[in-house]
């Protein structure tokens, strides 16, 4: 029956952990596991960008929006930077989820190469705005606050050991 179902099943993603103080890093493993169905035994390592904190990298298997489901569990702790992609699938867009405190979530929609997904109707919103905002609400859009918080922090993972975690699919 699977040709009449027009969207995929399963998609694959990455968890990147980029700052957790070391007393909530078995907290972080906790909710993965109860994510994705499967131990999350991760590698933590030094974060270079900050003393004193941990950083960690997952690749992951799941249903369709288990990285919305990762990325929920992981903002009950508003002191974490991380990241969550799922990978686009037949029928799905991609997504990328980032967190920094104190700028909350972001979430957007990802193309195949990388690329973030603003659609037309909130174009045209920003558009109908005017333009002395539409930089602002680009920005937004595209999540460039939070790419910038989390750049120094990305390079950190140059090098360190990835896990994976895979959770039951159909």
């Amino acid at each position: 029956m699977r040709a009449l179902n027009q969207f995929a099943d399963a998609t694959s993603g990455v968890v990147y952990i980029h700052s957790s103080p070391a007393a909530l890093c078995p907290h972080v493993e906790w909710a993965l596991t109860s994510g994705l169905d499967a131990r999350a035994n991760l590698k933590w390592t030094a974060q270079p960008a900050t003393d004193g904190l941990l950083r960690a990298t997952s690749n992951w298997v799941g249903p369709v929006g288990t990285g919305a489901k990762i990325a929920n569990a992981l903002r009950a702790w508003p002191m974490l930077r991380f990241e969550v992609t799922e990978d686009p699938s037949e029928g799905v867009d991609g997504e990328r989820f980032s967190f920094v405190p104190g700028l909350g979530l972001w979430r957007g929609a990802m193309s195949a190469n990388g690329d973030v997904i603003v659609g037309e109707m909130r174009l045209r919103t920003m558009l109908a705005a005017g333009s002395e905002s539409l930089a602002a609400e680009l920005d937004t859009a595209l999540g460039t606050a939070w790419d910038d918080a989390l750049e120094p922090f990305r390079s950190g993972g140059e090098g360190a050991e990835v896990t994976w975690l895979h959770r039951a699919v159909g």
